[in-house]
């Protein structure tokens, strides 16, 4: 069965206005105590009795942490916090609809994923581009080689990181003349 529902304008209200006290909490709290209570939420919650929707949700967290921790993707600050803050809603137990709630109570969570994982596409694409480089690396030998390799994938990276810099500005600006554009006149 397929169930689709439409949000409003005042329901996307609700998600912004939780998404600031996410972002309050990832501006107070130390970025290992969100991907710790992240972790614990993915460990302790009922994803497995959820929804397919949601769950499929939910395996993006892990993959959202894995980046954040991901030494070699070195994530810069702009997209951390971004990240950071989509952690911290998820962990937050009483967000829109407290977890525990049979059934729905990931349902909020989901949404919010869906939203912000809309945002952050082109990180999240980078990221999956330069994990297959990364495997696709043949094993290193020697010093030099494993030198070579680190440099290579530094370039992929940095490439990568340009790359979802640039499509991010491309499409705020997008974003703005459209909204300008719609703007009545003054």
């Amino acid at each position: 069965m397929r169930i689709t529902f439409e949000l409003e304008p005042g329901d996307i209200e609700r998600f912004h206005e939780a998404l600031e006290r996410a972002d309050r909490r990832v501006a107070s709290a130390d970025e290992c105590d969100i991907v710790a209570a992240a972790r614990h939420s993915l460990e302790t919650l009922p994803i497995d009795c959820a929804p397919g929707y949601i769950r499929r949700r939910m395996q993006e967290v892990a993959r959202l942490v894995d980046m954040l921790e991901d030494e070699a993707w070195a994530l810069p600050q702009v997209e951390r916090a971004e990240v950071l803050k989509l952690l911290a809603y998820f962990s937050d137990p009483e967000d829109l609809i407290p977890d525990d709630v049979a059934v729905i109570g990931l349902l909020d969570d989901a949404i919010m994923l869906e939203l912000l994982l809309r945002q952050i596409r082109h990180v999240v694409a980078a990221y999956a581009e330069f994990c297959t480089a990364r495997g696709a690396q043949p094993d290193a030998g020697g010093g030099d080689e494993r030198i070579a390799l680190a440099r290579a994938l530094a370039r992929t990276r940095e490439r990568l990181h340009a790359r979802m810099r640039r499509r991010r500005v491309r499409e705020a600006m997008v974003a703005a003349a459209a909204k300008a554009a719609t703007a009545p006149a003054g």
